[in-house]
C-alpha cells in the first residue's frame, strides 16, 4: 500500500508542479519505505519510465509535446544516464544523499526568489 501511495503522489504532483517523478519518489523511498539511496534512485527511475511514457502519451493528446524539443532534451538525458550511474556508483551514500538535498535546496531557494 505504501507503494502506490508513494506512485499515486509522484504522478500526481510530478503533473501538476511539472516536477521529476525521482524528487518526489527517491525521498518518499528512502523515508516512507526504508530504502537506501541507491536503491531509491534504481526504482525511482524505472518508475519514471513507466510515468513519463503515459504523461507523453496523454500530453500529446492535447497537442502539448513537441517532439524535436523532446528529442533535444531526452536523447542527452538517456545517453548521460550512464555517467550519472557511474559516478553514483563511486560516490559515499553520504555525499549522495548531501548532493540531492543541496539540489532540492537550491530549487526551492529559486523557485522562492522568482
Amino acid at each position: 500500500m505504501r507503494y502506490l501511495l508513494i506512485g499515486v503522489a509522484s504522478g500526481f504532483y510530478g503533473a501538476l508542479l511539472g516536477v521529476g517523478g525521482g524528487v518526489i519518489i527517491v525521498p518518499l523511498l528512502v523515508v516512507a519505505a526504508g530504502f537506501a539511496e541507491r536503491e531509491a534512485a534504481a526504482t525511482s527511475l524505472a518508475a519514471i519510465g513507466l510515468t513519463a511514457v503515459a504523461g507523453a502519451a496523454f500530453f500529446s493528446f492535447h497537442g502539448y509535446v513537441d517532439p524535436g524539443h523532446a528529442a533535444l532534451v531526452g536523447v542527452p538525458a538517456a545517453l548521460s544516464v550512464v555517467a550519472g550511474t557511474r559516478l553514483q556508483q563511486r560516490l559515499k551514500t553520504r555525499t549522495l544523499t548531501a548532493l540531492f538535498a543541496l539540489l532540492l535546496a537550491a530549487a526551492g531557494l529559486d523557485l522562492l526568489l522568482r
